[in-house]
């Protein structure tokens, strides 16, 4: 019998590519969102090897400026990416992004594997059938080929120069509304690679945490608790409160559409059992027993949650 010592499972750390005009502004709201792990610009779509700025810059080339981002599925979805991506830009302008015109300001989301594709796909469908912007999208949906990264002064521009050009201050509040409904759907096989034991155990297979154990029983920042599984905002701290149960508490979901309920009738009573809407993922229960204005008690594992500080959330 060998007693060599199995070594876990090598942690992925999928890709995801956007164009979404000048890559500068881009970069910068990508790598924000909790659970990106890096971030570069560079330039993808084209035809012509080792493009330069210079070169990109004539539209001659056929390359978007744009941004790889290597992001960590445990805490963050590719679903969240996409509502991201479609918040801060506008997709409706053939190449063209503000005051920026060229075919390498146009949008385009670069897939890598057929699910990326799936789901980039299904969110312009329901995008344009709840008719969120006003005009046709114009999103290029293709396959990732040969990213080339940008100069190294390109590289986290805004970072080292804050008060430089951006175009992106968009923020379509009914992109988050529209997409958070959209269904995210995985085998156990799946999540348990993504999910922490105790997280699969609570989040697929309705487990509850120990009262008192959790990291957000005693947690008091400002800021917005998310679906640990697929990213989806569920609760926003200012419904926090204490009901001294031993397990984070709010009085109301940060949207009504954020979370859904669901009888159970496990261990012999009668509960109301709280999902998320998205993933449908075990978070806790809710009880008629809260504070005003709604009088419930949502009571939610701290191990079903993610917490983003209302500063990285801006």
């Amino acid at each position: 019998m060998s007693n060599q010592v199995e070594k876990p499972p090598k942690k992925t750390t999928p890709k995801a590519t956007f164009a979404a005009g000048c890559f500068w502004g881009v970069e910068k709201i990508l790598a924000k969102v909790p659970g990106v792990v890096s971030t570069r610009v560079g330039y993808a779509g084209g035809t012509t090897a080792d493009p330069t700025y210079e070169k990109v810059c004539t539209g001659r080339t056929g390359h978007a400026e744009a941004v790889e981002v290597v992001y960590d599925p445990a805490q963050v979805g590719y679903q969240e990416l996409l509502i991201t991506f479609f918040e801060y830009h506008d997709p409706t302008t053939l190449n063209r992004q503000g005051p920026d015109v060229g075919s390498q300001y146009r949008s385009v989301i670069f897939y890598h594997g057929k699910e990326q594709a799936q789901a980039a796909r299904g969110a312009i469908e329901k995008l344009e059938k709840a008719k969120v912007f006003p005009n046709p999208m114009v999103t290029e949906v293709v396959p990732a080929g040969p990213f080339y990264p940008a100069e190294e002064y390109h590289q986290r521009y805004l970072e080292k120069n804050p008060r430089g050009y951006c175009s992106h201050h968009l923020e379509s509040k009914e992109v988050r509304k529209v997409l958070s409904a959209v269904q995210v759907v995985k085998s156990d096989e799946e999540w348990k690679k993504e999910l922490s034991p105790e997280q699969f155990q609570i989040l697929r297979k309705k487990g509850t945490e120990r009262a008192f154990t959790g990291k957000y029983h005693d947690h008091h920042e400002e800021g917005v608790y998310r679906c640990a599984a697929c990213g989806n905002e569920l609760f926003d701290s200012r419904a926090k409160f204490e009901s001294g149960t031993g397990w984070p508490s709010y009085y109301e979901p940060i949207a009504p559409e954020a979370v859904r309920m669901e009888t159970d009738n496990s261990l012999f009573i009668r509960r109301t059992e709280v999902l998320c809407a998205r993933c449908k993922s075990h978070l806790g229960h809710v009880f008629d027993d809260g504070p005003p204005p709604t009088a419930k008690r949502f009571c939610i594992n701290s191990a079903a949650l993610d917490f983003v500080s209302r500063q990285e959330r801006c």
